[in-house]
């Protein structure tokens, strides 16, 4: 019988989650998701973490308390460091192994394995080969199972890049709109914006107002990069640069008509570089900008009226 490896339906799992599944499924494991978020799992999220944790976290620790009651035999927690040279993730990625541990009681066995390419890169595949031997015991099917996992990484970044969100992707639904009648950037965390119940459905109530949605992981990563080599510093951490990059590409070079920009409260580095954005977004007065702030809290009457309200000027600022 197969070992069950549970994976969170939060933080990463928007960026790399078919890696994680090739991965595993190669190695012979059945993979099992939690479930999509509810307010019963938010809920539980909050009670498990501290206050001054971000949305983000909270919705994590959440869905691994449903893996933990769905059965499984490990939970897979990375703890990931770097995933590129010169650049780091956000702080809160290098402690979810102990915040898992020690805010979610009873769970199985965790899968914590550091992923550090920036320092570590030798090691990181040591680790991960380590990893693979918990399942089989031929170094030959690990390298597999890693070579595999990269093809279908590569296949997912190429599927984002051809206009499709990651929650479009990872769903298996279609994508934008047939004749949209304006461009909208929707920039923020991929694990804000394509959860549909944090975001409120954001991409799906846009598209419904017409909009033809733009997000980062639809750009060339080289578009990204010489979007953030405007900035006087080089942005170490890995999504900031993402974030920042797009911003700038888009500005310059995107052809939007507006920018809704999101950000979770409670996260550092978002209150710094959202607000670099709007200021240099309001200097060249070019593009309008909608700042969208998400917390447990939110109202969904709020951002429904306020997104309609954006997506009516900009079709009044097209008209005209």
């Amino acid at each position: 019988m197969p070992l069950k490896i549970g994976i969170p339906r939060a933080l990463l799992y928007y960026h790399y989650y078919p890696a994680w599944k090739t991965f595993f499924e190669t190695l012979g494991a059945e993979v099992v998701l939690s479930a999509q978020t509810t307010k019963s799992i938010l809920d539980t999220g909050v009670r498990l973490a501290v206050d001054e944790a971000c949305l983000p976290v909270k919705l994590y620790l959440g869905h691994l308390a449903d893996l933990r009651d769905k059965g499984v035999d490990f939970v897979f927690v990375p703890r990931m460091v770097s995933v590129e040279k010169k650049r780091y993730l956000c702080p809160k990625f290098l402690g979810l192994p102990e915040m898992a541990r020690f805010g979610v009681g009873d769970l199985p066995g965790l899968l914590d394995t550091e992923i550090n390419v920036h320092q570590k890169y030798r090691e990181t595949r040591s680790n991960i080969h380590a990893l693979g031997r918990r399942f089989t015991r031929a170094p030959w099917r690990v390298s597999h199972a890693l070579r595999e996992a990269k093809k279908a990484q590569a296949a997912y970044e190429t599927a984002l890049r051809s206009g499709r969100t990651p929650r479009d992707v990872l769903d298996g639904q279609a994508g934008q709109s047939k004749d949209p009648k304006i461009r909208v950037a929707l920039l923020g965390h991929s694990y804000n914006l394509n959860d549909p119940f944090i975001s409120m459905n954001l991409i799906e109530r846009l598209r419904e107002q017409g909009a033809q949605v733009i997000t980062s992981e639809m750009l060339r990563p080289q578009d990204i990069c010489r979007g953030a080599a405007c900035l006087q510093k080089d942005i170490f951490w890995t999504l900031g640069k993402d974030l920042m990059g797009a911003a700038f590409h888009l500005l310059d070079n995107g052809g939007i008509d507006g920018l809704v920009l999101v950000a979770s409260f409670g996260c550092g580095p978002d209150s710094l570089l959202c607000e670099l954005v709007e200021r240099a977004y309001r200097r060249d007065r070019r593009v309008p900008v909608l700042f969208l702030t998400l917390d447990e809290h939110t109202g969904e009457a709020g951002i429904v009226t306020r997104v309609e309200a954006f997506c009516d000027m900009l079709l009044w600022r097209r008209a005209i």
